[in-house]
């Protein structure tokens, strides 16, 4: 029996301060459809403007927070005693460089997206505001401390390559203000990136930041995006040097006590990317052969202390397995399974990331809206 049917997800948040009188509600609708000869499809989490409006909350808390702050400072002297306001005057709240930029991310995405999303002209101001030109060239000088070369690599250059790609993509003349603005810092993630890449003698395997394939996912994309041919091709060969030659990727290890990125499913969505697609499906057969098998399950990972900086970060592994997942899935009939288990992941983590504690606050909604992005491609 065919079904049709609508899932209504409501979702009790708190604002960031866990005040009880600023409790609200966001609605998702899920829709999906199964064919009798099919197992029910999960229903399928799609970004509306209410969600929108509630996700936007988190960036615009946080984005102009100052503390807690994490800088991951190594210092030279007693000169670079700075507040982090004056060490990184555009992405200094969010408790972390990284997290800063990608709630910038954030607010672009949204505002793409939902150009009458609550509040647009004065979230827009506020994102003039801190991605001024003044304010880049500050970011720009940091890079070129002494102690500095390393900084956010790979991580937070590939969220900054990101914002620079949704930017890009964005037609609006705010985001070609801001854009501009950037332009200096992206010009030099991205000599970051070839200079780094060739002294780079074996991947980062790992389920948190220096994670490789991810740093290199997202540069990808921006490249593809602008046309950056040297940044595409370097990133695509090196990702064959990286990985070509890997199989059985141990997933059932996965995830770590505090991942907030699958290994596994983070090189599967590179080579996805950079490989022809009959390419792909040869090395995804011999790295991740159960991927094809209809049956195949993943649990999602349980945060078990959400005001726990750490343990929270089981929440974005089922957000960044759900992207990896769609990303796989993309374009291939036979690997169309594994979008109910994207699904079923998001559907499970996104109840829990607003009204939770700044841990989570501070970065989860761009991990949730990225995911949310995926189920449309």
């Amino acid at each position: 029996m065919k079904r049709n049917f609508t899932i209504l997800l409501a979702v009790l948040i708190l604002s960031c301060n866990n005040s009880k009188e600023s409790k609200q509600e966001i609605e998702s609708v899920i829709t999906s459809a199964s064919p009798s000869n099919q197992k029910p499809i999960v229903g399928i989490p799609k970004l509306n403007l209410k969600g929108a409006n509630t996700l936007a909350q988190l960036p615009l808390h946080c984005i102009n927070t100052e503390y807690p702050n994490k800088l991951s400072q190594t210092l030279g002297g007693d000169e670079d005693l700075k507040s982090p306001s004056a060490l990184h005057p555009a992405f200094y709240g969010c408790f972390d460089w990284h997290s800063s930029v990608h709630g910038h991310w954030s607010l672009v995405s949204l505002l793409k997206q939902f150009p009458n999303v609550d509040n647009s002209e004065d979230i827009k101001q506020r994102l003039l505001k801190n991605i001024s030109k003044e304010n880049i060239e500050a970011e720009v000088q940091y890079f070129y401390g002494k102690h500095n070369k390393s900084y956010e690599r790979t991580y937070g250059w590939a969220w900054l390559l990101k914002l620079a790609e949704e930017l890009y993509t964005w037609d609006d003349a705010t985001a070609r203000t801001l854009e501009t603005n950037l332009q200096p810092l992206t010009d030099l993630i991205v000599g970051k990136y070839i200079e780094f890449l060739p002294k780079l003698n074996y991947p980062i395997r790992v389920g948190e930041h220096p994670n490789t394939a991810f740093g290199l996912s997202f540069a990808w994309d921006y490249a593809n995006t602008v046309n950056n041919v040297v940044l595409k091709s370097m990133i695509e060969q090196r990702a064959k040097d990286f990985y070509m030659k890997d199989s059985g990727c141990p997933i059932t290890w996965e995830p770590g006590g505090f991942d907030f990125l699958s290994p596994c499913l983070e090189e599967a969505a590179l080579m996805k990317r950079v490989l022809p697609i009959e390419e792909f499906k040869i090395w995804l057969n011999v790295f991740l052969p159960q991927l094809k098998d209809e049956n195949f399950k993943l649990e999602t990972g349980v945060v078990s202390d959400r005001s726990d900086g750490k343990l929270v970060h089981l929440d974005g592994v089922n957000f960044s397995r759900a992207w990896s997942l769609n990303k796989i899935a993309e374009d291939l009939p036979e690997y169309k399974h594994l979008k109910n288990i994207a699904n079923h992941h998001i559907n499970y983590s996104l109840p829990s990331i607003v009204g939770d504690s700044y841990e989570g606050g501070h970065w989860l909604g761009s991990f949730a809206i990225y995911a949310l992005n995926s189920t449309s491609e």
